[in-house]
């Protein structure tokens, strides 16, 4: 079983053509656990929770490791994780993956986004940091902007907090003139690049592909898991979530 975890990065991609792979809502603390717990044997990870409820906590992925579940990461939780997991054996992919390793994204912040609930297609009412950057090193590069406009947009955009973070509210807080303003505001609308879900796509196809089962072949880590109390508590509140989901399903009568 391959168990991906993810929500607003996906927004505007045909799951159904990932005809393997189950995909479960962004994690949040357990949902690691209980994946394994389901006979996962691949786990990617892409959006989590943070901020309202807890997030995905780095002793269940050496938990999941360690029960020799291959644990990758890509695009946006995934990504932070992965850099502060690789180590241990979590596989990191993409982009975004690259940039907190070598210390280019170093915030948590780089790759959080305000977006609307499952309900709504996790609809995008901010943009991550990570992508505002790849936009306009690419605008850069393509001589849409100069190496100063460059310099001023991607400071004011790290200036921004990541709820407020829109290209729309980036332009307005540059110091740009007027006729400047609107003419960004274009160039920024119809070159901007989601490089999360360049990303997200990578894992996907990675985990998809016939041979994932040999490229991610887990080999036992060279490292035992430590069984601390919070460790076990986390354990335990699965299990009895597991048994009080069991006992209150409803029984009919024949």
């Amino acid at each position: 079983m391959k168990i991906i975890f993810a929500g607003p990065t996906l927004r505007g991609i045909a799951l159904d053509g990932y005809r393997n792979l189950e995909f479960r809502q962004p994690a949040k603390r357990g949902d690691l656990i209980r994946a394994v717990r389901d006979g996962a044997s691949i786990i990617g990870l892409i959006d989590g929770v943070f901020e309202l409820q807890p997030s995905v906590w780095h002793k269940e992925i050496l938990f999941a490791i360690s029960e020799g579940v291959a644990v990758l990461g890509a695009a946006s939780m995934g990504a932070l994780r992965a850099a502060e997991c690789h180590a241990f054996g979590m596989i990191g992919v993409g982009q975004v993956f690259q940039a907190y390793v070598g210390g280019e994204a170093q915030d948590d912040g780089d790759v959080a986004q305000l977006h609307g609930p499952k309900e709504l297609g996790y609809l995008p009412l901010s943009e991550p940091l990570v992508n505002v950057i790849a936009t306009l090193r690419e605008l850069r590069t393509s001589g849409h902007i100069d190496q100063q406009e460059h310099d001023g947009l991607a400071a004011t955009a790290r200036a921004l907090f990541f709820k407020d973070r829109t290209y729309r509210r980036i332009v307005e807080n540059a110091d740009l003139s007027n006729a400047r303003r609107a003419d960004l505001s274009a160039i920024l609308k119809a070159n901007s690049v989601n490089v999360k879900k360049q990303d997200a796509i990578l894992l996907l196809q990675m985990i998809e592909s016939e041979g994932a089962s040999s490229i991610f072949d887990f080999c036992q880590p060279q490292w035992y898991l430590s069984r601390t109390r919070s460790l076990d508590e986390l354990l335990q509140n699965d299990r009895d979530s597991q048994y009080n989901h069991m006992e209150k399903r409803p029984v009919t009568l024949m």
